[in-house]
């Protein structure tokens, strides 16, 4: 006949998972409270509305995580292993609905509150006046077009594409037309409203500005605006957010914003280089 310190579970187990449950939520919640990887500050009003959305969104949800590792931890040491019987239960339907409709409101309003300032980057039209620059990204490039000193674009076409010749945007060699200005980086002018007109030409790419707080793919074959309008003075890398080839990792440029009479000074720099 077995013991009756035989038929008991063992406290251990219990309480060595209750311990590394409330560890794993000590360090979560240091890590993120001490900021410890933390964000470069937003360059734009928009990025400081995300910035606002995913402290909202991070507070929330980490204080359901917070008690639900808690709650858990509770109740693996309040039931463990005591040689007791087993009690079946098949609980509660109301609790449930209850849980699940909570959640579903939780989720879906804190997704409604973030609509405003995605929908202010790619649903609503830059102001009259704003600043256009074409990007092409490909393999493993990036180029930046400006429109000439003619204020207009010149016209593209897929067959006079030639990046050995300095022609990455394929400006149709018959034209006239042909001062556009084209620059392996982004120059921009500091409070002026910039429209993006995003395009690759071989595979899936994505432009990607942490202090903008923009991620975009650019998919081949189509072209796709963005706009912002940039509010601090600096120097900000430019990277490509998705894998397009073994030569990934070194798809890197510059976002350089500057003065007004530095962005001119600029421009007029580039439209002299041009004409030699």
């Amino acid at each position: 006949m077995r013991s009756e310190e035989g038929q008991r579970g063992s406290t251990a187990a219990a309480v060595v998972l209750s311990l590394m449950l409330l560890i794993l939520v000590a360090t979560t919640v240091y890590l993120f409270a001490a900021r410890v990887y933390p964000m470069p500050p937003a360059i734009t009003r928009v990025g400081h509305w995300i910035d606002r959305q995913y402290d909202l969104t991070l507070w929330v949800t980490g204080v359901i995580f917070v008690l639900a590792q808690v709650g858990l931890a509770w109740m693996v040491f309040r039931y463990r292993d005591r040689g007791q019987k087993v009690h079946f239960t098949r609980g509660s339907h109301v609790l449930e609905l209850v849980w699940t409709t909570a959640t579903f409101i939780l989720f879906t309003t804190l997704g409604a509150m973030a609509v405003h300032a995605w929908a202010q980057v790619h649903f609503v039209s830059p102001a009259p006046g704003a600043l256009q620059v074409d990007v092409m990204a490909e393999q493993f490039t990036w180029n930046f077009r400006y429109p000439g000193p003619d204020g207009k674009f010149a016209p593209t076409s897929p067959k006079d594409y030639s990046d050995s010749n300095g022609n990455p945007f394929g400006i149709d060699t018959s034209s006239k037309d042909q001062d556009d200005i084209v620059s392996p980086y982004l120059e921009l002018p500091v409070g002026q409203e910039v429209e993006l007109r995003l395009e690759s030409k071989d595979v899936i790419h994505d432009f990607y500005v942490r202090e903008l707080r923009i991620k975009q793919d650019i998919v081949p074959g189509m072209i796709i605006p963005i706009h912002f309008t940039p509010l601090q003075i600096g120097t900000y890398d430019i990277l490509c957010a998705q894998l397009c080839g073994m030569g990934h990792n070194r798809m890197h440029s510059t976002l350089r914003v500057v003065s007004e009479a530095d962005f001119q000074k600029w421009l007029k720099q580039q439209e002299a280089e041009n004409q030699q």
